[in-house]
């Protein structure tokens, strides 16, 4: 057992299972249901790229701004308490989300976007940080890859239930913003029955520039090679997979002219993949942090990443490479989560997690910034740009073969490894 773990902590580490899933559900489903409004519309096709990218940034943006205030929080409360204080400024959010369907205006629902990403922002760090002191050491990885599983069905979900929205209550999505404002409440509910845990630094003093900590932070992640090693490749998938959702909404769009439903049920074919392969890595790790799984995921996703390139495919052919393709993204992932939540000492655990999610979603934003690019500038077609991504998988692959010396032995129950 770690020093910090519930004995009893099995209802506490499911109700917070519970409440990430609902999170990230609501999170995805909002952001979903606007780009597939925006897409319902006779827009041209510049304009609507940019509207459908500009929800991209804003759903990023606030993981870059206010990451490091959640590891602040993270580090000075109890995690739950921050966990349920995030889940009442969610309720806000959707009122306000609620009001911005009903009327149908894009400002107001773009800005419900943007806060319902900043809720998440700040609850980030508390929910990766409590599995390390909910669980015992032994079932970390494991823990890692439910929390992955849940987070990427919730997406899976959440990304078919937007396309469902967006038809069924098309001209009248105050039923969708009721609906998501009930899984909130719900959400809030279920936060309730986490384990109270003590506050990793209750005296550490709050600083209003929110990238303030993130010099200090980055320099624990670069003193250790094993820990600047998951970073990197963390942000890389995140990347990744901002990529591919948007080119799975213009592909399935322009390319395969299929509507917002069977475009998310591409999407889902994705998270499928992630969570199924994320579960399995969980086991497959037995007790420990097996990192060379995430070379064979990055190859995985390397060859399916091109395979799913290829011109001419149907709709079924596309949906098996992209859940394949997900399955290896799910190896690529858990090791790397695992890694970044048991490396860092507990005092600097909710701040090197921050950096470690701010970073991530600057890949989520430079994603957004990169399809425009390829598709703008390029003038590269949805098809052509899943064979460039798997050019730059190609390079991430490289990079996870650079295993540092002391990854061969991961054990989080064993004392942690320092460079």
């Amino acid at each position: 057992m770690s020093e910090r773990a519930i004995p009893n902590w099995r209802l506490g580490f499911w109700s917070l299972i519970v409440t990430q899933f609902q999170g990230a559900f609501n999170d995805n489903a909002l952001k979903f249901l606007v780009i597939y409004i925006i897409v319902q519309q006779n827009l041209s096709v510049d304009r609507r790229d940019w509207l459908v990218l500009l929800i991209g940034a804003l759903f990023a943006l606030p993981y870059i701004f206010f990451s490091m205030a959640g590891g602040f929080l993270a580090d000075r409360y109890s995690k739950r308490s921050v966990t349920i204080g995030t889940k009442v400024f969610e309720v806000g959010v959707m009122l306000f989300a609620l009001a911005s369907l009903t009327v149908g205006n894009f400002p107001m629902e773009a800005l419900s976007v943007f806060l319902i990403s900043t809720q998440g922002a700040l609850f980030a760090p508390s929910k990766y940080g409590l599995l390390p002191e909910l669980l015992p050491d032994r079932e970390l990885s494991w823990g890692n890859g439910v929390i992955e599983l849940g987070t990427f069905l919730a997406a899976i979900t959440a990304t078919m239930a937007a396309g469902f929205l967006a038809d069924a209550f098309r001209g009248r999505q105050f039923w969708s913003g009721a609906i998501l404002l009930g899984f909130t409440a719900f959400g809030l509910a279920t936060s309730l029955g986490i384990s109270r845990v003590g506050a990793a630094d209750p005296s550490r003093a709050p600083r209003f520039n929110p990238f303030a900590d993130l010099g200090g932070q980055l320099r624990i992640i670069a003193r250790d090679r094993l820990l600047q090693w998951s970073v990197v490749g963390n942000t890389y998938l995140w990347f990744l997979a901002a990529l591919l959702q948007f080119v799975i909404v213009f592909y399935g769009h322009d390319a395969l002219h299929v509507d917002e439903t069977q475009i998310s049920y591409l999407q889902a074919a994705v998270g499928i993949g992630i969570g199924t392969g994320s579960l399995a890595a969980g086991y497959l790790s037995r007790g420990k942090i097996e990192c060379r799984l995430v070379p064979i995921g990055a190859l995985g996703m390397t060859i399916f990443g091109f395979l799913v390139s290829r011109s001419g495919l149907g709709i079924w052919p596309v949906r098996i490479d992209l859940c394949l393709l997900g399955i290896f993204g799910g190896f690529y992932a858990v090791p790397l989560n695992a890694l970044i939540q048991h490396r860092p000492d507990p005092e600097h655990k909710g701040g090197v997690i921050a950096a470690a999610n701010l970073l991530s979603f600057v890949g989520v934003f430079l994603a957004a910034g990169v399809y425009f690019a390829l598709s703008t500038a390029a003038h590269l077609r949805p098809g052509q740009i899943f064979l460039a991504g798997g050019f730059m998988t190609l390079v991430a692959t490289a990079h996870a073969f650079l295993l540092p010396p002391e990854s061969r032995d991961q054990s989080p129950a064993s004392t942690q490894i320092k460079t």
